[in-house]
């Protein structure tokens, strides 16, 4: 739990009281590869801090395509943040690719520690603020306005475990098909 909240503690540090509270309603678990943390079309229940293993966050189109929005490797939250504010069930999937440890907690016992501890409401805010502005929004300009070879030159920097994934999600992360990463990967090599 250490490595938990000194991830916490890069956002906002917390008294020993709030370390405590917040510690309260984590709990350990392992996630085997290929199980799910959350299932599209269900309420978001819970927040994964991921302690090993690498998670993908996907939709799945209408015509049954798999479109992976986001990674998460070691010492990233990850949650269907926006059911869990909302209320509606989530538009995404999360799965284990890795085998995986996590730390979870329930989101509503969470959105009460933040309503009654304003360092924890202080770490939400600027982990959103970083994680989901900051570095999200060069990701979203990128996907319209960079050809996909320009993307996936730049993927190194973007997503650091890029060479823990298969080449089928990195296609789908980059909208394009396997067939095109191939191409794409052999030009780069030229």
């Amino acid at each position: 739990m250490d490595i938990f909240i000194e991830q916490v503690e890069r956002y906002q540090k917390l008294s020993a009281t709030s370390k405590q509270a917040f510690l309260k309603i984590c709990k350990k678990q392992s996630v085997k590869k290929g199980a799910f943390l959350q299932l599209a079309d269900k309420p978001a229940k819970y927040i994964y801090f991921i302690l090993e293993g690498l998670v993908g966050y996907y939709a799945t189109t209408e015509s049954g395509d798999v479109c992976y929005k986001m990674f998460f490797a070691e010492h990233s939250f990850v949650a269907s943040t926006a059911a869990m504010i909302s209320g509606i069930p989530s538009q995404f999937a999360i799965v284990a690719l890795e085998d995986c440890e996590v730390i979870r907690y329930p989101g509503e016992s969470f959105r009460q520690l933040c309503d009654a501890r304003h360092d924890i409401a202080l770490f939400h805010m600027h982990y959103l603020e970083v994680n989901w502005v900051w570095k999200k929004e060069p990701i979203e300009i990128a996907l319209r306005n960079k050809t996909a070879k320009e993307r996936f030159r730049e993927l190194g920097h973007e997503l650091p475990m890029y060479n823990r994934l298969k080449k089928l999600h990195i296609a789908s992360y980059l909208g394009i098909t396997s067939t095109q990463l191939s191409r794409i990967i052999k030009e780069s090599k030229i």
